[in-house]
């Protein structure tokens, strides 16, 4: 694919796997899912739900306007949670961060996620 870019920045955690932070092609972009890692210690963040979901939307914020956007061009967000009695938290964490209209999106209560993150979010844009 010769218009396929890779989208990296600093701001946010570096790959902890064979994956790109993004990848932009034509004026669609794919935002890996991204965990609580603090871009600068690549260690999860320290409190509760809410401090996890803000770091997490910090790093989507990162990768997104690396790529040339905002988070306000996500056509598709996916949630993974750890526990489902976490979605009000998240819900009001992932308020602040975006404009009407909202993105469409899916949330799921998974088994484990890496690193032991209690969310991970991944996001497509259209540019």
């Amino acid at each position: 694919m010769s218009n396929r870019a890779v989208i990296a920045t600093q701001a946010a955690p570096q790959a902890i796997g064979p994956y790109s932070q993004g990848i932009k092609v034509g004026n669609t972009v794919w935002i890996s899912g991204q965990i609580p890692l603090d871009p600068s210690s690549m260690t999860i963040v320290d409190g509760d739900i809410a401090a996890e979901a803000e770091q997490v939307f910090r790093n989507l914020t990162a990768v997104a306007e690396a790529s040339g956007g905002t988070l306000n061009n996500a056509v598709k967000i996916n949630i993974s949670l750890t526990d489902l009695g976490d979605f009000d938290a998240v819900n009001t964490v992932m308020a602040s961060y975006f404009e009407e209209p909202y993105p469409a999106r899916a949330c799921v209560q998974v088994a484990a996620l890496p690193k032991g993150a209690r969310i991970e979010v991944e996001a497509i844009l259209a540019l």
